[in-house]
């Protein structure tokens, strides 16, 4: 099959063809119809990522059709269309059957800890647990964005944040996880704020529900901002960059006994950012975090995207080849993006 791959980290991958995946015990192969280009896949490509093993195929939103099913198998077939968490989980440790399956002891990760899906077909394990059906009217499109970012968004938004009706929720960073806690927050029924440092991104945000907006660079006294227009700090804020400053801003821009939700990644100089814990106690504030989305809890999700209440279509802001996504993924850290791109030309 043609896949992307990089043999060393930092060094540019190659379109090249290897060895078609087989389903192994409990698992399946997937055509991977379309795949989402994700900062999480420049972060591995980096080396930022402990299980990446070289040579690697990188790649961990996914969408397509199943191939071929392993034995042990019981509840999918060939030709099932269906999507699956970025994490997966292995069902039988404890995190597993107390339903946390997206912090598994023994997880699973397309793109990470097994090969992925910049590929023709991608294998995915344990898929009695981890895969997740998707209904006819869903392009495979729409389901590759919400893989990681969009799915991610709804638990942090959703489960950890627990956004009520007319609370306010700042969102630091209007990327592809920024803009899709934007959409999921206002669906919810509360009042969003939107930082970004570019105007653009901003008027996107108000487009799919954001109230506010702020500037960073034309106002960088960002949690002061927040606290003025939201007359004394936000109920939720989300940092959905990763970086030291916007965590910072995040947490003091909430109001007493807040929660703060880390989505971005914390990585090299911004993995221990100094917290302002004399704040956290006297103001009772909770500190949390979001790490992907269970498969089982897919079915809320996606029926606020059937009823219309959601529509991450408008998230994907363009489509690419497997060729083009090469220069892509390695100038991610400097390119502009204005939502999803996604991978469906293979």
């Amino acid at each position: 099959m043609k896949a992307m791959l990089y043999e060393a980290f930092q060094a540019a991958p190659r379109v090249t063809s290897v060895p078609d995946p087989t389903p192994v015990a409990g698992g399946v192969v997937i055509k991977v119809m379309a795949s989402g280009l994700c900062r999480s896949d420049w972060h591995g490509w980096i080396g930022h990522d402990p299980d990446i093993e070289l040579p690697h195929v990188p790649g961990h939103e996914l969408a397509g059709v199943i191939e071929a099913v392993g034995n042990g198998v019981t509840r999918w077939s060939v030709g099932d269309r269906v999507t699956v968490p970025f994490v997966g989980g292995c069902g039988t440790c404890g995190e597993c059957t107390a339903g946390h399956h997206q912090v598994c002891d023994n997880q699973f990760q397309p793109g990470f800890t097994h090969w992925g899906s910049f590929a023709e077909y991608v294998g995915v394990h344990y898929a009695d647990i981890n895969l997740v059906r998707l209904p006819d009217s869903t392009a495979f499109t729409t389901a590759a964005s919400l893989g990681c970012r969009f799915v991610t968004s709804f638990r942090a938004v959703i489960d950890q944040g627990r956004v009520a009706k007319d609370e306010w929720v700042a969102v630091h960073g209007c990327g592809g996880v920024g803009l899709s806690a934007i959409m999921i927050a206002a669906a919810a029924g509360a009042r969003v704020v939107a930082i970004d440092v570019t105007d653009d991104k901003l008027l996107l945000a108000r487009q799919l529900g954001a109230e506010v907006t702020v500037n960073a660079i034309t106002s960088p006294q960002v949690a002061e901002a927040i606290r003025d227009q939201t007359a004394g700090g936000v109920h939720v804020s989300l940092d959905a960059l990763g970086h030291t400053q916007t965590c910072l801003n995040s947490i003091n821009s909430l109001r007493k006994r807040g929660r703060h939700v880390q989505i971005g990644l914390m990585t090299e100089n911004h993995a221990t950012p100094p917290i302002p814990m004399d704040k956290v106690i006297a103001h009772e504030l909770e500190i949390l975090g979001s790490h992907g989305m269970q498969a089982h809890r897919y079915d809320a999700m996606m029926e606020m995207i059937t009823s219309g209440a959601l529509m991450p279509e408008l998230l994907v802001g363009g489509t690419i080849s497997l060729e083009e996504a090469v220069p892509a993924l390695m100038n991610m850290d400097n390119a502009p993006t204005h939502g999803i791109t996604v991978i469906n030309q293979f």
